[in-house]
């Protein structure tokens, strides 16, 4: 019998990345996006496309949860950082349902999705920037520059800025969302890392981040780094981290890696590590489902360079896709 599959998000990176790695006949995969023009929909069949409201709407999960139970979902893969939080706090909803949730532990969660959290957490035991949360209270003529400040909670770059001059924090809110980080010149480098359901840690995977735009990099190459690998796997187990994450790391002027953030769910560039030798999505899949994971082969050095890539789709297939209605009922693409 096919295990049938659940993808949110389905317009992203994220979402693709995982679709692609799991094409074969032993499962069934359904995909799931506010957006009708969501890319992942057209990776799945007619009947296995669906509308969904946005992440933020207050029936978001009942609407997800719903949909699970009517399509008869086994496994649900949640991909956008906003939804991650929600659906964890009714996994046992989703548990009674039937429906396992491809999805770090909740407090895990909570220390990924705020920056600041995740930096007290670990700095004790790992090089992390120096930071501080921007508040009214805080005297800026204190703080070294250049540096950066970005958003606590939020991804793919959005809000980041670099602050040269006193004059830059002008436009800055210090309501305690910004969180002020050291400037790091360095090499960039994302850890894709592998925990089994039980904790036991099997995969790091760090790849160079050679070009990058808004916030997406999109030409990469894996290194064979044994302190990236060692570091990264320190982290997962602090966090408590299960089955997949992206760890990112950069280097100060003096060469030493300092933890930026983690990203709880798949990433966008997972196709470089699979491709690499280490196929994230379907092992933790196979965890998720109560199988033994072997022991990781050692992954080859190889690069990427991302493009578009193009799904054809019968003409006016995006006319006949139905709105999201004022109900926020979930709805089956055309």
């Amino acid at each position: 019998m096919r295990t049938r599959i659940l993808v949110t998000g389905a317009g992203g990176a994220a979402a693709i990345s995982y679709l692609q790695a799991m094409q074969g006949p032993q499962f069934s995969l359904f995909a799931a996006d506010m957006d009708p023009n969501a890319t992942g929909l057209y990776m799945v069949g007619p009947s296995k496309r669906f509308l969904i409201p946005p992440a933020a709407a207050a029936n978001y999960v009942q609407a997800i949860l719903e949909l699970c139970e009517r399509e008869q979902i086994d496994i649900l893969v949640p991909t956008v950082d906003m939804e991650l939080l929600p659906i964890s706090e009714r996994r046992s909803e989703f548990e009674a349902a039937g429906v396992k949730l491809l999805l770090a532990p909740q407090g895990c969660l909570e220390l990924c999705l705020d920056k600041w959290l995740l930096m007290q957490a670990c700095g004790p035991q790992l090089p992390v920037p120096q930071s501080a949360v921007l508040t009214e209270g805080l005297d800026l003529s204190t703080i070294p520059l250049p540096c950066i400040v970005k958003p606590r909670e939020g991804a793919g770059g959005r809000g980041f800025k670099i602050v040269h001059t006193l004059a830059d924090w002008m436009d800055q809110p210090r309501d305690g969302t910004m969180l002020i980080q050291e400037y790091l010149p360095g090499d960039e480098y994302s850890v894709d890392v592998l925990v089994d359901a039980e904790g036991h840690f099997k995969a790091a995977v760090p790849r160079l981040r050679m070009k990058v735009d808004s916030g997406v990099a999109v030409t990469a190459r894996t290194v064979r780094d044994e302190e990236l690998m060692d570091l990264s796997e320190r982290v997962a187990r602090v966090i408590g981290l299960r089955f997949v994450g992206n760890i990112q790391w950069r280097r100060r002027a003096d060469g030493r890696p300092m933890l930026l953030e983690v990203n709880p769910r798949f990433p966008g560039t997972m196709p470089l590590t699979v491709a690499a030798g280490v196929d994230m999505p379907r092992l933790s899949t196979a965890s998720l489902m109560g199988e033994q994971l072997p022991a990781i082969a050692p992954f080859e050095e190889i690069a990427i360079v991302r493009r578009w890539q193009e799904i054809i789709v019968a003409p006016g297939a995006f006319d006949r896709v139905p709105k999201a209605s004022a109900s926020l009922r979930q709805h089956r693409v055309a």
